[in-house]
């Protein structure tokens, strides 16, 4: 029996149906029915998931095929070199802090054959990137109305807070965050697959 009819044949006996497989073994809906269908192979880590999820063994499920990668597949060197200098390119936001995210747009364009899970990495970094500029101009703004209200409303100077702080600490909070990103991806490519480097 084929992997695909194996684990169908084991999610009917159960009464799963397909979302509820996939919410047991923390996958989409989409991930089973491509399984299912004989569309994709899925790694050992996903069959893992789905063999306990079915109460079923690991190593009956490994038997059905032998396309069944044997470790989930990790970044190369070169694609942890690449995530390595996109992510560090996000210190752009030092020279030009309100269009700097455009900079890891253009890299991530012109980068060829990268595979999907690497891809997600690059556009939730950028999509922090985004983030953080239009947290900097709320911010902004509400230094900008809190300073306001102070002089106007409660004609308190001393209350002033000065534009430069807000500033500061979002400046600091952005190189701490790709600074973390880039702790992830190093250790990721170490001791794991692209799933903790696409959870950055």
């Amino acid at each position: 029996m084929k992997l695909n009819e194996q684990i169908v044949a084991a999610r009917k006996a159960l009464g799963y149906t397909q979302e509820q497989l996939a919410a047991l073994a923390n996958v989409t809906v989409r991930t089973i029915q491509r399984i299912e269908s004989g569309e994709s192979v899925p790694r050992s880590f996903t069959l893992k998931a789905i063999a306990h999820s079915l109460n079923i063994p690991f190593e009956s499920l490994t038997g059905a095929t032998a396309e069944v990668p044997a470790e989930p597949a990790r970044p190369s060197a070169a694609t942890a070199h690449f995530l390595t200098l996109f992510n560090l390119s996000c210190f752009a936001y030092l020279l030009v802090p309100f269009v700097h995210f455009l900079v890891p747009v253009f890299i991530l364009r012109k980068q060829r054959g990268l595979g999907e899970d690497a891809i997600s990495c690059c556009r939730r970094i950028i999509r922090q990137q985004i983030f953080w500029v239009v947290g900097l101009q709320l911010l902004m703004l509400l230094t900008m109305f809190y300073n306001y209200l102070q002089v106007t409303a409660a004609g308190n100077r001393s209350a002033f807070i000065h534009y430069l702080w807000p500033c500061m600490l979002m400046y600091l909070a952005n190189a701490a965050v790709i600074l973390y990103n880039h702790f992830r991806i190093k250790n990721g490519f170490k001791n794991t697959d692209y799933q903790a480097l696409s959870g950055i």
